[in-house]
């Protein structure tokens, strides 16, 4: 087990299980934000086991969930936006904590992988897992304008 295993199977273990424990238990506000956060914490954590094992086909898997997570979010969103509405999601700390874990995790892997496609590649990632988790979690929060029942 090299130090990119172990740094993913910390961040795995931490943040699935805080996002396990807040969709099992809580309010309708807890439980969405924490499917968003099983994603923003997914995709870095594909991201380090794809340097660890040296497989470049977990950073087209992350690529994906970095694509498709939060819109999943943003359908719940919609969907629940009556009840959402009525008692607002809070996430503005885990939603900054997931951001600053993505981008630390990009920004490492971008140092040594080093110029060239893969380096591309890692940072389209980390743009669609960042500005994906914060729309969505904005989305969550009731602050965007699209959200709310009329």
């Amino acid at each position: 087990m090299n130090g990119w295993i172990l740094a993913a199977t910390l961040t795995l273990a931490a943040g699935l299980a805080a996002a396990l424990w807040g969709v099992s238990t809580g309010p309708l506000r807890r439980r969405v934000v924490a499917q968003n956060l099983s994603t923003a914490v997914a995709c870095p954590g594909l991201l380090l086991l794809a340097q660890g094992y040296d497989r470049p086909s977990y950073v087209d898997l992350a690529l994906v969930l970095a694509l498709l997570g939060p819109v999943g979010t943003l359908v719940f969103a919609r969907l629940l936006a009556g009840e959402l509405a009525e008692d607002p999601a809070r996430a503005r700390g885990a939603t900054w904590a997931a951001a600053g874990l993505g981008a630390v995790v990009v920004l490492a892997l971008c140092a040594v992988t080093g110029p060239g496609r893969a380096m591309a590649k890692l940072l389209v990632t980390g743009a669609l897992l960042i500005g994906g988790n914060l729309v969505a979690s904005r989305a969550l929060t009731g602050m965007a304008g699209g959200t709310r029942h009329e």
